[in-house]
């Protein structure tokens, strides 16, 4: 409902009444004036673009705020990440009301910290926060679209996963302490992450069977995702490292006082070695071993749907992001594949187009 009346004073006051019957009004000079507004405030409610007036008012630190609150749910470690990627965020856009946040805006910030360095990796994630920040403002009714999309999105760059070789790995394990070494072979024959590793109990393990079920990560919090519970296969030299662990230990990595190893130890132990390692980036983490287990099932003639299996990817796709470029693709490969179907015929094909084609 809508109207404007002429007020005692001069002024056109025009009022309309939202979806959920709040009324607003505002004064005008010019009836003109007037009818443009309600036009507008009727033709968002329409349309599904209405901002209530209070709403409009918010500023991007004010929705972070109240963002960052109904995503502290998550595992503290995504909460921390969040919240750095929030302080680039309020940095840039904080005292601006949300809807003033255009695409051009994000697109200048974008360039403006590549510029100062910044990875593609990096941008990326700073723009799909943003992005998340701003769709969920758009849900809440907060602005009336999302100022992030493809158009402004920098890419997620093309870094690919460094492989450690095989003596690259060995010589690490070599200058690990001993309690870290387990670790390492968790992460580069089983494929676990360094919070899987550290949260694997003697009964994710079957020696029997030999296979690693992860069920939680650490302290004892659940795993990333589903898929992360697949079962994994592990070979019999595995087991028999593994089989001592899981005599009266609560957890497979612990401690010289029998505590629960933490993934900053591993890490930390991680950078100490890491330069010893002729070859190996600056870089390097325990994360890194999983790359290292993809290419041996890759090498071993594995198919992407067993690689993202055995790596317990949420789907193909990432797994051929990460690892496309190590499966085996040349020339050559694609004529030994034609030629094994056009052998035997192509022969008598070259005899019938030479018979074909000689003159008269």
């Amino acid at each position: 409902m809508a109207s404007i009346a002429k007020r005692p004073n001069g002024k056109w006051r025009a009022r309309y009444r939202d979806a959920a019957g709040r009324e607003h009004a505002r004064h005008f000079g010019r009836r003109v004036d007037a009818q443009r507004w309600i036009d507008e405030e009727t033709a968002s409610i329409v349309t599904g673009q209405y901002v209530d007036p209070k709403s409009r008012k918010v500023t991007v630190d004010e929705w972070c705020d109240v963002w960052i609150q109904g995503y502290g749910s998550r595992r503290a470690s995504s909460v921390r990440q969040a919240n750095v990627h929030l302080a680039r965020i309020r940095q840039e856009f904080g005292p601006l009301p949300l809807a003033a946040v255009q695409p051009s805006m994000v697109r200048n910030w974008l360039a403006r910290l590549g510029a100062e360095g910044l990875s593609a990796s990096y941008l990326f994630a700073l723009h799909s926060r943003l992005s998340q920040v701003m769709r969920d403002a758009v849900l809440d009714r907060k602005v009336p679209a999302n100022p992030c999309s493809r158009r402004t999105s920098p890419g997620a760059g093309k870094q690919r996963a460094y492989v450690a070789t095989e003596a690259q790995l060995w010589a690490l394990y070599e200058l690990a302490a001993v309690k870290y070494q387990p670790a390492l072979l968790l992460g580069a024959f089983v494929g676990l992450r360094v919070g899987e590793a550290c949260g694997l109990r003697p009964a994710d393990v079957d020696l029997t069977a030999r296979t690693v079920t992860p069920a939680v990560q650490y302290p004892a919090l659940p795993l990333k995702t589903e898929m992360s519970g697949e079962t994994v296969p592990i070979p019999d030299s595995l087991v028999s490292v593994l089989k001592p662990l899981c005599a009266g230990r609560e957890h497979l990595l612990v401690d010289e006082e029998g505590e629960q190893v933490g993934p900053w130890q591993i890490e930390r132990e991680m950078r100490r070695i890491r330069g010893k390692v002729d070859g190996l980036p600056d870089g390097f983490r325990f994360h890194d071993l999983r790359h290292f287990y993809a290419s041996l099932l890759i090498a071993s003639g594995a198919d992407v749907k067993v690689v993202q299996h055995r790596l317990r990817h949420g789907s193909a796709k990432t797994t051929l992001d990460t690892y496309g470029h190590l499966w085996p693709d040349s020339d050559e490969s694609t004529r030994t594949a034609v030629e094994r179907v056009m052998n035997g015929k192509i022969v008598s094909l070259a005899d019938s187009v030479r018979t074909e084609g000689a003159p008269e």
